[in-house]
């Protein structure tokens, strides 16, 4: 019986890490060097899951004064990100509507992104729907 059992958890064990996992990157800084560690976290993790064999779904969500990595004029790390998107299956680069709206309002027009961003409603909101579906929250 005990062999049984352990033949079983060897042979399911690959199965327990065939689930998708799940991570979610906040930058809310203008600050480049905290802009470059959180994409050099997010490169590190999803190379080292792919040596794994292990499928990862990758989410960066940018707000406040954070969302200037997104934006076409002021965004230090764009060329980055545009590699990034290429290179990196799945990932997703989320930015707050409500951090748009006031960068308008300051600025007369609305902010240019990069081609790759989604805007979403709210980046606090969006980090809490994504913690609540699992996703490993990191905050460089």
């Amino acid at each position: 019986m005990l062999r049984t059992l352990t033949l079983a958890a060897v042979l399911l064990a690959p199965l327990a890490m065939a689930d998708t996992l799940k991570a979610v990157f906040q930058v809310n800084s203008n600050d480049p060097k905290t802009m470059n560690i959180a994409l050099n976290n997010i490169n590190n993790t999803y190379q080292y899951f792919q040596a794994q064999g292990q499928d990862i779904d990758i989410e960066l969500v940018a707000y406040g004064p954070g969302l200037h990595m997104f934006r076409k004029d002021t965004s230090p790390v764009s060329g980055r990100l545009e590699a990034m998107a290429m290179e990196i299956e799945g990932i997703q680069f989320s930015a707050c509507n409500n951090t748009m709206k006031g960068m308008t309002k300051k600025e007369g027009k609305a902010p240019e992104l990069i081609d790759e961003t989604t805007v979403v409603p709210s980046g606090v909101v969006r980090l809490i729907e994504l913690q609540n579906q699992g996703y490993a929250y990191i905050k460089p």
